[in-house]
């Protein structure tokens, strides 16, 4: 049986969400012309007031927000709201070490909160269930989001956080843990632990699992199931917008249901920005209709996808999004860390290192490696172990300060990274996503 959290938005009919949509765009769009002096100068600069906008028809009208929005406004520059009114912020990294900082009121997290419970309860989530959220907490978003939509629905809830697998296995099993929630490949990383330790599916309590901020492709869905005699459901979000819980897999397992009530979705050409007819595969953007204290319009989220408005056996009204297939630039997600080749650069150019460089990218044992390989100059070169160590060492540590996660350093001699006629490839993934 298909259970709901809130049943009479996540069901309304299509007519009832546009309504809702209009409704509140209109008044979003006056809140940041009124309250985020950034945002109204790009409005100004596209030639729109609010008295443009009447409906999600006149969406189009208004200008796009990217990531380099939000570095140029930081910290303050697209704040909502008084300060005073903000409860908390939630980050990620930044690409040259400046972050992106989000703001949140009582009222964003309780929505945001609503989300996750949606989610949660889609999975099967009810107030008798034990759930386990293993995403990490602090800056990042998928502790939190997960935490709080877990009390919504009245779980029993642990706030595990990431690592510690041994004390993980032991709350999965003493606790009778029914529902996981953590990235798909510590998920992978988790069944393997327990298989190696002789457990069967039926002797693991789980029953479901929520698995986010990392691409996962199908064939690791069906091998996380069979390790750990679950459902394995797929979940989106990004800090920018709330967090986990934009959209959330239904029992159908046939796309995410974004959250119509609170986000408008558009999917758009990455090169000219036109929006694209119902069913196209681009690049997604969102308007947030409900934030107060960071209301983005427009955000292009640089994920290439495609939405389906075709009827769900779930009962869902809401649209759903496909697995984004690739992404409009070259962010990498390792780990469940957004990674961008320009932050490697500022470390490796900060050391004295301007000459060439490869990333590679790769999944063993079901957990993402990062290996850089570095040239020397022909100045710096040597055949000196510990000099070589040494160097590794320091840039590993740069490494691991600009990105939040380690990195494997490798120094080579001058001249001995393949070079290429085109665009130099730096970048090699071998995942298989």
């Amino acid at each position: 049986m298909e259970r709901y959290y809130q049943k009479d938005i996540e069901c309304a009919d299509r007519e009832q969400i546009r309504a809702w949509q209009s409704e509140k765009l209109v008044r979003q769009v006056q809140h940041v012309w009124n309250d985020v002096p950034y945002y109204r100068e790009k409005m100004k600069e596209a030639g729109v007031t609010p008295d443009d906008i009447h409906s999600v028809d006149d969406l189009h009208k208004l200008p796009f927000l990217s990531k380099a929005d939000l570095r140029d406004s930081y910290p303050y520059g697209l704040l909502g709201c008084d300060l005073k009114k903000c409860v908390r912020i939630q980050s990620t990294s930044g690409t040259t070490g400046r972050r992106v900082v989000a703001f949140y009121t009582q009222h964003d997290i309780d929505l945001w909160e609503d989300c996750c419970a949606r989610a949660i309860t889609a999975a099967g989530g009810t107030d008798e269930d034990v759930c386990q959220v293993s995403y990490g907490y602090g800056l990042f978003t998928g502790g939190p989001g997960l935490n709080g939509g877990s009390h919504k629905v009245g779980c029993l809830t642990i706030p595990t956080s990431s690592g510690n697998t041994q004390r993980q296995i032991m709350f999965i099993r003493d606790l009778n843990t029914t529902i996981l929630c953590c990235t798909p490949s510590y998920a992978a990383y988790l069944g393997e632990s327990m298989k190696e330790m002789g457990l069967t599916p039926d002797e693991i309590p789980l029953k479901a699992g929520i698995f986010g901020a990392e691409a996962w492709s199908e064939e690791m869905r069906q091998d996380i199931q069979k390790t750990l005699g679950i459902k394995a459901y797929d979940i989106y979000g990004l800090t920018e917008l709330s967090g986990p819980g934009v959209a959330f897999e239904c029992s159908a397992q046939n796309g995410m249901h974004i959250n119509e009530d609170h986000f408008i979705a558009e999917i758009i050409d990455p090169d000219t920005g036109e929006v694209l007819p119902e069913g196209s595969q681009g690049e997604l953007v969102f308007t947030s209709l409900d934030k107060e204290a960071y209301p983005l319009i427009r955000y292009r989220t640089r994920d290439i996808c495609t939405l389906s408005y075709e009827k769900c056996s779930c009962g869902r009204t809401h649209v759903r999004m496909g697995k984004p297939r690739g992404r409009s630039d070259d962010m990498l997600i390792i780990r469940g860390v957004n990674v961008f080749p320009s932050q490697i650069e500022t470390v490796l150019l900060n050391n004295g290192y301007p000459a060439n460089y490869q990333i590679i990218v790769d999944r063993v044992n079901n957990t993402d490696t990062l290996d850089i390989h570095v040239e020397m100059t022909p100045e710096m070169f040597t055949d000196q172990l510990g000099e070589v160590s040494r160097r590794q060492k320091e840039l590993a540590d740069g490494m691991k300060s600009m990105l939040g996660i380690k990195a494997n350093i490798t120094l080579v001699s001058p001249k001995s990274i393949e070079r290429s006629e085109g665009k130099a490839v730096r970048v090699i993934d071998r995942r298989k996503i």
